[in-house]
């Protein structure tokens, strides 16, 4: 093995690369939100009644385009042996994006920067969790997905909430230079990133590829696994990947976790700057101070959740924090309500907003990632009795381009949904609406979640998955 090939093909390097690249990409999802009022009415020099439809019309674009492109990208990320080119490749693009967004003085340059970090998001999304989920050990995957989820949700909170405070502080360039660096950074990590695939021995040596099946496929399996009548059917099936997903019960709940998860931070994105700034008077300083107050929980709390998940399974943890998220939601919605004198902006409507943001930050994090996780258990399970159901590669960046594309489909309906009921019935009664689909949430957790510990059942090692 060549010099620095063991520590840069080591789990915890390309954990930490991957769940870099991730909060990238979630990072600069969010970090225009703040922004997004002062380049419309003072760098566009448009009316400031198109703020609000303008601002959610940006962030959908975003979720529509990663909705679009994630099983495309899937598709031929599953069939290539390398996935450290693609992750290189979407760098740039969401480079190039986020370059033209800071630079342009026009709405179709705005809009064309964030169809290109949408594409290249979903790039970094789909291939970094495919690796990311190759590269952990079964019995640590819901606590490494914590920690990865919870860099996920930093970087879609810290984002808007980093962007507000150096927008007021220090001015509008010096705070495009941060996701800039971010994206620096990226690039380094992922350069110095070797992925356990570019490790494997050469297949014309006989021991290699001896000591290669003993890895990969149970000695006792062999026969059964790999005999040749068995291999066009096993070729054959894993063209069919969506059929065999879909026709698992548990897959729609999953996705329908992950995509209403994401369709409420899009709405916490879209809707907080402007409602804020109607109800308290709050600029973009504490917007950003807000979103802050949302993270702190996830960045304490993730490893501990991904831990209860691990030992108690999903069922009863996802199912909690749908409910609990209820009347969080509905609460969120009275302060500055003038049926609720007492949660005014003048008494006790700010300091009970914020309150209810922390808690809300809190009980999330039973939800946040229980749909990815519940994916990941299909695949697992699918592969453990079949290595070869979806194909010589696995099926590890399709099942996380089907979660890619219910993260984007909640992050463009979002907006739309919010501008919408905002526009319609205001604040207070969308906080309600979404309170009541919590309770849906709620019960098809209940029902359709596993509610066993993590399974530990295959008897495939994890790297068998490739």
């Amino acid at each position: 093995m060549s010099q620095g090939c063991g520590w840069r093909s080591s789990r915890w390097l390309i954990a930490t690369s991957i769940t870099i690249a991730l909060f990238s990409e979630t990072f600069l999802y969010g970090f225009i939100v703040p922004i997004l009022p002062y380049m419309i009415e003072k760098r566009l020099s448009l009316d400031q009644s198109r703020t609000q439809p303008l601002s959610a019309a940006l962030l959908a674009v975003h979720g529509f385009f990663a909705l679009i492109s994630a099983p495309i990208i899937a598709h031929f990320a599953d069939k290539s042996p390398n996935r450290k080119v693609p992750l290189l490749i979407a760098l740039a693009g969401c480079f190039t994006g986020t370059l033209l967004i800071a630079l342009t003085h026009s709405l179709w340059a705005l809009f064309l920067g964030r169809i290109l970090q949408g594409i290249t998001g979903s790039a970094s999304w789909v291939v970094g969790f495919a690796l990311l989920m190759e590269s952990v050990a079964a019995k640590d995957l819901g606590a490494t997905m914590g920690v990865a989820m919870s860099f996920v949700t930093a970087g879609v909170i810290s984002g808007p909430m980093i962007s507000g405070v150096l927008l007021q502080l220090l001015g509008y360039w010096l705070t495009w230079s941060v996701p800039l660096t971010v994206l620096i950074i990226d690039v380094i990590a992922r350069l110095i990133m070797l992925e356990p695939r570019d490790l494997k021995p050469s297949s014309s040596s006989s021991s290699a590829s001896s000591t290669e099946s003993r890895h990969y496929i149970d000695p006792d399996e062999t026969t059964n696994l790999l005999s040749s009548d068995q291999l066009p059917r096993k070729n054959s099936s894993s063209r069919g990947f969506y059929r065999i997903m879909l026709q698992e019960p548990r897959v729609i709940p999953g996705f329908a976790n992950a995509l209403w998860y994401s369709l409420l931070m899009a709405t916490f994105n879209s809707s907080l700057p402007v409602h804020l700034r109607l109800v308290f008077g709050w600029g973009s300083l504490p917007t950003g101070m807000v979103f802050f107050c949302l993270q702190i929980p996830t960045i304490l709390l993730a490893g501990v959740f991904g831990w209860l998940r691990d030992r108690f399974g999903l069922k009863v943890p996802t199912t909690v924090g749908w409910l609990c998220s209820a009347p969080l939601l509905w609460f969120l919605g009275i302060p500055g309500n003038n049926s609720f004198p007492w949660a005014s902006s003048d008494t006790n409507g700010k300091p009970i907003f914020i309150g209810c943001v922390i808690a809300f930050g809190v009980v999330s994090m039973l939800v946040h990632g229980a749909g990815f996780i519940q994916l990941t258990y299909v695949v697992r399970d699918k592969q453990a009795q079949d290595p070869y159901i979806f194909g010589p590669h696995g099926g590890s960046s399709r099942v996380f381009s089907m979660i890619d594309v219910a993260c984007s489909l909640g992050m463009m309906v979002g907006p739309l949904v919010s501008s919408l009921l905002l526009e319609t019935v205001g604040f207070y009664y969308m906080n309600i609406v979404f309170a009541m689909t919590c309770l849906a949430m709620a019960g098809i957790s209940f029902i359709w979640f596993d509610g066993k510990p993590i399974p530990l059942a295959s008897h495939l090692s994890f790297e068998s998955e490739n």
